[in-house]
């Protein structure tokens, strides 16, 4: 019998790469490298300016100087101010009548877009995706321009037509209306993008089992569509309700809240109360209450989902 001579080197195993960290290491590293950025990027955007205005609302700090501490004051002045309540009951009535009109809106228009039975669509999808494009303040420049009183488009082809101009900029509830339909032209692009993806996910088997058993587009919509984008339209529901709370830079732009108060919003009475009148501990409270309210729906809308879910 002859002896094999025995490599220590293949008993060992194979031999690690100096300098390298094991894959291991390397899986648990990427992820927590990648999630650093996100939550450093959380930490100093969204945690420290709320954690900020949390404390200044129990101050009566003007933006400069020192900020004495004074309680439950700034709250206490806030649930007596009927300036506050207008500005909430107005920026309540927008967000109800805009929402629907939005997610009406979009996904009537994805609904068109997604069919067999429609041309040009790549061109309209540009089209309706434009307003996005814009910014919210030139949005608002635009619909003041044509919605103007005594220069607008819209009243010129009114007067062309026979009829008195109507006061677009003097009529509190006709400029509401005016921003409605701002905030629905603008908004109605991006939900209408959630929407055509979500309605490309929809089986088709469904639809042509359905028309098989006799059921018109009016039934393959209510019982396959409906139920199959739920959780889309929960989604499109809940960003389009916040964003409504929060919208300023186009109402701002269009009409300043105009006439007068009548159309002032929750988040410009914040920036008016803060900026302008340098109360920055009073307009901090007004933003926790505004919190807390967006916090209560989106909390609302969820509980709806889940109870329709089961």
């Amino acid at each position: 019998m002859t002896a094999t001579a025995i490599d220590p080197e293949r008993l060992a195993g194979p031999r690690k790469r100096p300098g390298k960290a094991p894959r291991r290491v390397q899986y648990r590293l990427a992820p927590l490298v990648l999630a650093g950025v996100n939550i450093v990027l959380f930490g100093v955007f969204f945690v420290w300016p709320g954690g900020l205005g949390l404390a200044y609302s129990f101050t009566d700090y003007t933006g400069i100087g020192t900020a004495n501490f004074i309680g439950l004051e700034n709250y206490e002045r806030l649930f007596g101010d009927p300036t506050f309540y207008t500005a909430l009951t107005r920026t309540l009535l927008f967000a109800v009548i805009s929402v629907p009109l939005m997610y009406v809106m979009s996904l009537s228009i994805a609904s068109l877009l997604v069919s067999n039975y429609v041309k040009g669509k790549s061109a309209a999808k540009l089209v309706f995706f434009f307003p996005w494009l814009i910014s919210p303040i030139v949005a608002g420049v635009i619909w003041r321009w044509m919605f103007g009183e005594s220069f607008g488009f819209v009243n010129y082809v009114v007067t062309r037509l026979g009829a008195d101009p109507l006061a677009w900029q003097t009529d509190p509830d006709l400029a509401l209306m005016v921003v409605v339909m701002a905030a629905t032209w603008g908004g109605t692009a991006f939900n209408m993008l959630i929407f055509i993806a979500a309605l490309k996910n929809v089986p088709r088997a469904y639809y042509e089992a359905a028309e098989i058993d006799g059921a018109n587009a009016w039934q393959r919509f209510r019982h396959i569509t409906l139920p199959s984008i739920a959780p889309t339209s929960f989604l499109v529901i809940l960003l389009s309700s916040l964003g409504a709370m929060k919208e300023f830079a186009m109402v701002q732009s269009l009409n300043s809240g105009g006439p007068g108060t009548s159309n002032t919003f929750l988040i410009q009475y914040i920036y008016e109360t803060g900026f302008k009148r340098a109360d920055v501990g009073y307009a901090s409270a007004v933003s926790m209450i505004l919190l807390v309210i967006l916090l209560s729906i989106a909390m609302l809308q969820m509980w709806v989902n889940r109870r329709r879910a089961a």
